[in-house]
């Protein structure tokens, strides 16, 4: 049996046009503004906690989440369903103006701690990202979450954390208190152009109300 070997010539033409590929694939996922976007939690800066593997059993929703709703902020955005990327992270919303509900831990509502993300800073043409007034809340302020057949659980907000990008975050994700969290993610701080990132991360923590 014969293996048919490529000419230098052939490799240079198929290395090339890989390039090509690979600089345009870039171009299009990369919001291009002088502001500029970034995901919640980069795939690389964030510290990833032990998580459950499978759905909780604790259910007390009949359906998925699908709007966030903030009066103090004029939010009113729809939820994304995302689990983790291969890098062991959580995902980030596709969508600017969305945010995103990791569908790994609790639905909000159920006990635990349920978290959402959003893109913080601008989008492409200049378009605000949904979380760019989160830092707006105060404590006792009210986060609404209505499902798909209309249930509406309120959580009131309980205090605010700013952190690294490689701090440990495990709080973020967890709680043992046998209730019923919502934690949102986003950006904060400054923008760096190397890392291509913010250099904080802020974290609203809210519970539900009346429980």
């Amino acid at each position: 049996m014969t293996v048919k070997i490529l000419s230098k010539k052939t490799w240079l033409i198929v290395i090339l046009i890989g390039l090509l590929f690979f600089s345009g694939l870039l171009f299009y996922l990369i919001p291009i503004n002088s502001a500029r976007s970034a995901p919640a939690l980069k795939i690389k800066d964030q510290v990833t906690p032990t998580l459950p593997k499978e759905k909780p059993a604790n259910s007390e929703l009949s359906s998925l989440p699908i709007r966030l709703k903030i009066s103090k902020i004029n939010l009113d955005a729809a939820i994304e369903s995302v689990g983790m990327t291969s890098e062991g992270a959580m995902s980030v919303p596709k969508n600017h103006a969305n945010v995103a509900w990791f569908n790994l831990g609790p639905r909000p509502g159920e006990k635990g701690s349920a978290v959402i993300d959003g893109h913080f800073g601008w989008w492409k043409n200049n378009r605000p990202t949904v979380f760019n007034n989160l830092y707006k809340l105060r404590k006792g302020d009210k986060i609404y979450i209505r499902d798909a057949e209309g249930i509406m659980i309120t959580f009131v907000v309980r205090e605010f954390k700013i952190y690294d990008p490689q701090a440990d975050a495990v709080d973020v994700f967890t709680s043992a208190d046998g209730k019923s969290h919502l934690n949102l993610i986003t950006c904060e701080g400054a923008w760096d152009k190397i890392s291509q990132s913010y250099s904080k991360r802020l974290i609203v923590f809210a519970d539900k109300e009346n429980e």
